[in-house]
Order: structure tokens, then sequence, then C-alpha cells
């Protein structure tokens, strides 16, 4: 193992096309001219950190765990929480799509504050494939792992859109990666982890008591002794440390093994509804503006201009797009707020103030304004009927 361990997996990352950059005499780079027009870099780049931050997404399901691993330390989590703009009760709703950035940084944040190196391969350890959402049916009737393999990597983008799965044969070896896609570094030490160790429990839920890699390899450094049990438990074999990649190794030929529970039709089945009902890789302006909104609005930014940002396009070209579908931007932000409004107004542990919060408004006399003319009624007196 000692010769996969210093061997280099990096790639190169990223590269400029077709794009002539021009520098005036003070050596001060300005403007560049893409496609015959001139564009200024200040506003590039601007647009270009406001897009990054934003349009890199996770569903909530990726923090599954994080509160009973807080709770396991006795840690109130809602400070950490807080810090990230992010709070317990959207932790509830595990298919809403949060910031990646945010919810990496939670992780990190929470291992300083709880002393446990070992943070994020807790979480792991009470993950199951139904984590995974509604591709966890496909995946788990595949026929071998590197059909599994396979069907994890076809719907990546509906379970984590940041991790890109890599397995890479090398003779009769094979090493299994997780590699989180940000377009600006992330230090990412218990989100990598955490990735790692599910993907380990999918391989062993498809292989069941035959899975056994060979090592599994991270590139920090050894824990203390006493964190190294998790490693074991969780891997099945022992861990290397300050490798030069974080990932599993494991026999080729232990990806074609027959899977004893695999069911055909129950595959087909599932690979129907990813498909047609959620329309696989298929998106409509409007579906990500509403996406955007939702995670915008308790920063008091969901405004057509930063959605726009984050999309890449101008507010102009983000209206068209819209009237193209029937829709605008001012109705799925009234659409966003109602159905936000509904759904945490029936949630007693919310007050109204936190709540017209959520929804992005900087008063709860506008907020319940705007509610009583949606609804018809003021916030305190739908949640009081709904409770009769």
């Amino acid at each position: 193992m000692e010769a996969l361990s210093s061997r280099s997996l990096l790639r190169p990352d990223g590269f400029i096309d077709a794009a002539t950059f021009t520098a005036p005499s003070d050596g001060a780079l300005h403007f560049f001219t893409f496609r015959d027009r001139l564009f200024p870099i200040d506003a590039i780049r601007a647009s270009a950190e406001e897009g990054e931050r934003m349009a890199e997404l996770v569903r909530v399901a990726a923090l599954t765990g994080y509160l009973e691993t807080m709770a396991s330390f006795g840690i109130d989590p809602r400070p950490l929480l807080k810090e990230q703009e992010l709070t317990a009760d959207q932790l509830a709703s595990p298919e809403h799509l949060i910031s990646a950035r945010s919810a990496i940084r939670l992780l990190e944040r929470s291992a300083q504050v709880t002393n446990c190196i070992t943070f994020g391969l807790r979480m792991a350890e009470g993950r199951t494939l139904a984590n995974l959402g509604v591709s966890s049916l496909l995946i788990a009737h595949q026929p071998t792992l590197r059909k599994a393999l396979t069907a994890l990597s076809e719907f990546r983008a509906r379970i984590n859109s940041t991790l890109v799965l890599n397995f890479e044969e090398f003779g009769d070896e094979v090493i299994l990666r997780e590699d989180f896609s940000l377009r600006r570094p992330e230090s990412s030490r218990q989100s990598s982890n955490l990735a790692l160790g599910v993907l380990a429990k999918l391989c062993a839920a498809v292989q069941g008591p035959r899975w056994k890699p060979q090592a599994v390899c991270f590139s920090h450094q050894a824990p203390p002794p006493a964190e190294l049990p998790i490693f074991t438990r969780l891997f099945h074999c022992k861990p290397e440390f300050d490798c030069e990649f974080n990932g599993i190794v494991l026999s080729a030929h232990d990806l074609d093994i027959p899977n004893p529970t695999a069911d055909d039709q129950l595959a087909k089945h599932a690979r129907h509804l990813l498909e047609s009902v959620m329309n696989t890789g298929v998106h409509t302006t409007a579906q990500d503006v509403d996406q955007l909104i939702k995670l915008l609005l308790p920063t008091g930014r969901a405004t057509i201009q930063t959605c726009a940002a984050s999309i890449g396009v101008t507010v102009r070209t983000l209206q068209r797009m819209l009237d193209a579908e029937g829709m605008s931007f001012s109705c799925l932000l009234n659409e966003a707020r109602m159905q936000l409004a509904i759904q945490h107004l029936a949630n007693p542990r919310m007050r109204i103030t936190d709540i017209a919060d959520v929804l992005g408004y900087n008063s709860i006399g506008a907020f319940t304004r705007w509610h009583a003319k949606v609804f018809g009624k003021p916030p305190r007196r739908m949640r009081k009927e709904g409770a009769a």
C-alpha cells in the first residue's frame, strides 16, 4: 500500500479559453474581450463571487445526523447553525437546498467546538443507504457494486452536486474517491471524511458481509490513538494517513461480485421514477430561481439581481427566460413566501417574528400586512385556527 499512498492523483483544474485579456501601461488588468465583447473585470469578479457562493447547493440530507451528533456532546447547535445562516428547522426538510459552503463550514466549526477530530465520521456512522433519497432504491438493487457506483455517479447531482465520484482501476486494484468540486478551495476535512464514510457504508450495503476493502487512505495526519477505533468500525480495514488522496482501495474483482439482494424489476421501476417523475438533469429556469429564492429569503437578498448573478445571466435575460416559461420573478417570490409561511406556521416552535425573518421581512408588521393580503387573515389568527 505504500506505493498507492505516495501516488500523486492530482489533476490540473480550470482554464480560460478563447478570451483576450487587455492590460494598460500601468500593468493593471481592467477589461477582457470575449467573442468581440468588452467586459469589465471588477464587475465580472463581483458577479462571479456572488454566483459561486449561491450556486453551489446541496440537499439538507447532507447534514443528516448533525443534530444527533451535537446532542451526543451535550452542545446546543443553534449558535453554530446561525453562524452559517441556517436553522434547526431547516434540517427537518431533507430535500430542501442549502449552501454547500455553509454545510462544509458548519462541520469544521462543530469539530472545533466539540473538540472532536472525527466529527464527520461520527455522523457517517448513523447513515443508511436510504439517506441518499429516492436514488437509494436504484442503487441498492444494482447487480454489482460497479453498477451501483455507476448509478450513483449518474444521479449524483440529485444527491450532492458538489461531490464528484471517481473509481479508477490500477491493475488488480481500484481506488474509490469522492472529491469536492468547488470553485474556490474550502477546508473540508470533516465533510470529506463524512463523504468517504457514507461511500463505505453504501458499498457495505450492496456487498453485505463480503465487503472488505484493502485500505482506506486519508490526506490528513493520523488522529490521536483514542480516535482510531471509529475508522476500523466504518471502513472494515486499517486506515492510512498522510496520503496524497482520500479514497478507498479495494480489489478490482470486488466490483463485479454479484449482489444477492438485487432486484432487476425494482431497479427498473426506480430508474423510471427518477427519469420521468424527477426529470433528472432537466431543470426549468423557474425551478432554479424558486430554489434560489428559498435559499436567499432568510438573508434578505432574495432579489432578481442576486438570482440573475447566481445563474450567471443579466437581469433582463433572466426576465426573458422566465417570460418564456409563463412565469415572473414576483410570482415566484410570492409563491415561495406562501409555501414557507404555511409550512412554518404549522410549526408551533417557530415564533411569528422568526417566520417574518425567514421570509425576508424586516418587521413583523410588514409580514402581517402581506399575510393578511394574501391569505385574508393575519398570521396569528391563521395559526390559531389551524391549531383548533
